[in-house]
């Protein structure tokens, strides 16, 4: 029973190890000719949104749109890059993490 406790643990440490190395990465998006930008980490929190006075409604809303998944799409560049880093797969979660 105290091997599963330990195992839990050790889960529980680890997902902290990788939410401190994904908020380590950080990406930003802008939509509407930059008009509106969002800055987001690798935990997918938006961090910050800037927005430029004297858009209308429909830019924004294209704007944010456009942000956002040009974030995501930087976002999952950078954690492939991560991941070759260090190896790829399940071995470089691993590696992140400071595993065997």
């Amino acid at each position: 029973m105290f091997n599963k406790l330990k195992q839990f643990k050790d889960m529980r440490d680890q997902g902290k190890q990788m939410k401190a190395m994904l908020d380590q990465i950080i990406v930003v998006g802008g939509g509407a000719n930059n008009a509106v930008m969002i800055t987001m980490n690798g935990s997918h929190e938006v961090l910050g949104v800037q927005v430029e006075d004297g858009k209308d409604k429909a830019t924004l809303e294209r704007g944010i749109k456009d942000a956002l998944a040009e974030a995501n799409k930087k976002l999952q560049q950078e954690l492939v890059k991560h991941m070759q880093a260090n190896g790829g797969g399940m071995d470089a979660i691993k590696n992140m993490l400071g595993g065997e």
